[in-house]
């Protein structure tokens, strides 16, 4: 049950979410939104006995470690929520952790990053690498990277090493040839934090093999479900002779440990009811659930609990890395799949993105019309010389139409202001920061770099054509000097139509016309006029492109101390 507390917490949230169909008369209360969550805050969780191999009466003050199974998670995306949601047990509205500017604040889960300001190709390359764990493998020495774990899940081949200096890292190689698992892994992960998400620091590198020296009595296991075998010097030999080369070279993923105690996954939907900061059902956050606009953009259609992650940073100096009190952390991992990746089957790789792994809904269709509609999968082929990309491409891509490998609770109940407001975000990803993306793959073939940049520039077009025409673009609004409101419209700076066709109006509800100012880059500005002290004001301006309108909300304080927004809408009509 939700407390009062939280229920007043979240008060600015309930406004947006019961004014978001059109313009009301609902007014925003005079404060600045809300632009960091409490759920950063540190708390007490319950102590529970967690045995460690090494300490078998452990104690850990942390919240319980969550290993959704593969088998339950399939089970469970696959028949049992389609089920409810096809009978009407499964409900959805609008996201309920949205501030009063229509946007997500900072969280334990999301992080403004592009939405809030640009970002350099330096910046993006790094990702969310700290300076501090960004390997050099030319200038350290033979024998200098101890692997002292092998990997026991996944289906990626791979091993854990310890760097001087550095830490820890999840090493993942390649199958010889292909090179698109380690672009998407370095890509998808650029990508999410960027858009600002918690991501894993990803550094895609070419090592010599001698460089790896192995801790004794070592085990691995072959795939998600395979046998577990010694992982000696021979296992590791055979791994890297398997390995893509490039000059004696061996091609690798390095992926730094996360910071904190690990407590495994997160859902897509409910709470973790052990986190007393966790009070927003996971499918209604915004963040989770326009997060199916950005992977449907790089086709992660692997985007599942099992593709998660949650660690507790514990406030304890020194102490016990699950001692209390602390704060979970929630992170987007494992984006290997993304880019194109194939199943052993053909007939259900080329379903990936278009239809479910088992869909009712197509099936229904199928029955009902005897396999009379045609399917997209049934006609994608694979770009000649560009393989590796498997069906990845743009021709084929509808942004609507498209999903992950099975339902996802938060993905199935985005709403058109979901992905409104992703598409804000993905608009700051220029064609300069898409090429970059494009290079960090690093190709053998230059042709493959000119392909992924091409894809990904079509493909964000077609996002940005379908979710920035329908509700109001015009974004980063704040009110400069005392009376003018000004903001840009990211569907004019973006060409998505041309110049001409952007023709603004302003008025308040209930006054007169007011001119508007436009500038370079879709900049535009209102200038307001001053009534009565502590009016409160409701502007619509609208783009002569998106179907419905801006509707800002301001008080008005007078010739002296200006006007001040506290919030805004954007009604679909």
């Amino acid at each position: 049950m939700v407390s009062e507390r939280h229920l007043i917490r979240f008060a600015p949230f309930a406004l947006l979410v019961a004014t978001a169909c059109g313009p009301s008369d609902a007014r925003f209360p005079l404060r600045d939104p809300l632009w960091h969550d409490t759920d950063l805050r540190p708390v007490t969780t319950r102590c529970h006995a967690e045995p460690t191999p090494k300490e078998r009466n452990h104690v850990s003050c942390a919240p319980e470690s969550y290993d959704g199974t593969l088998y339950w998670d399939g089970i469970d995306s696959l028949l049992l929520r389609p089920l409810s949601e096809a009978v009407g047990l499964a409900t959805s509205g609008e996201s309920t952790n949205v501030n009063g500017l229509d946007e997500v604040p900072d969280s334990a889960w999301f992080t403004n990053r592009l939405g809030a300001r640009l970002m350099s190709a330096a910046e993006l390359r790094q990702n969310a690498c700290p300076t501090e764990k960004l390997l050099d493998p030319q200038h350290a020495t033979d024998g200098a990277w101890l692997i002292d774990k092998g990997k026991t899940s996944g289906s990626t081949a791979g091993f854990r090493i310890n760097v001087p200096g550095k830490g820890k890292y999840l090493v993942k190689l390649e199958v010889r040839g292909p090179e698109r698992q380690g672009a998407a892994t370095v890509v998808g992960e650029a990508v999410f934090y960027a858009a600002g998400y918690y991501a894993s620091c990803e550094q895609l590198l070419y090592v010599r093999p001698s460089i790896f020296k192995l801790a004794p009595d070592l085990l691995a296991a072959k795939g998600n479900f395979g046998d577990v075998y010694p992982f000696d010097r021979k296992a590791l030999d055979e791994l890297i002779a398997s390995a893509t080369m490039r000059a004696g070279l061996v091609r690798i993923t390095a992926s730094a440990w996360l910071p904190g105690f690990p407590i495994g996954q997160f859902r897509y939907e409910g709470t973790r009811s052990d986190d007393p900061n966790d009070v927003i059902p996971h499918q209604n956050r915004r963040e989770l659930r326009g997060a199916r606009v950005l992977a449907a953009w790089i086709d992660h259609f692997d985007s599942r609990e099992g593709n998660s992650f949650d660690t507790w940073i514990s406030d304890s100096k020194g102490g016990p890395p699950d001692s209390s009190p602390g704060h979970v952390l929630h992170y987007q991992i494992g984006t290997s799949a993304a880019l194109g990746s194939s199943w052993d089957w053909d007939d259900i790789t080329r379903r990936l993105g278009y239809s479910y792994i088992i869909d009712w809904h197509d099936a229904a269709v199928d029955f009902v019309t005897l396999g009379a509609v045609p399917r997209i999968w049934d006609r994608v082929q694979k770009v000649p010389g560009h393989e590796i990309f498997g069906y990845f491409n743009v021709a084929d891509f509808d942004p609507d139409g498209w999903k992950n490998e099975y339902s996802n609770a938060a993905f199935s109940r985005m709403t058109e202001r979901d992905g409104a407001w992703m598409a804000r975000i993905l608009a700051r990803f220029t064609p300069e920061m898409v090429r970059t993306l494009a290079e960090m793959g690093q190709f053998s073939d230059v042709a493959n770099t000119d392909y992924l940049e091409s894809v990904l520039q079509g493909r964000l077009s077609k996002i940005l054509e379908r979710y920035l025409t329908r509700l109001s673009s015009i974004a980063d609004l704040r009110v400069e000097g005392r009376e003018r409101l000004c903001g840009v419209d990211l569907a004019e700076w973006r060409g998505l139509r041309d110049a001409s066709q952007f023709r603004y109006t302003a008025r308040t509800a209930h006054g007169p016309w007011l001119s508007v100012e436009r500038g370079a880059g879709g900049r535009v500005c209102v200038t307001l006029t001053h009534g009565r002290i502590g009016d409160y004001v409701r502007l619509l301006v609208r783009d002569g492109v998106s179907a419905g309108p801006l509707v800002a909300h301001l008080y008005d304080l007078g010739p002296e101390a200006g006007y001040r927004l506290v919030g805004l809408e954007r009604p679909d009509r």
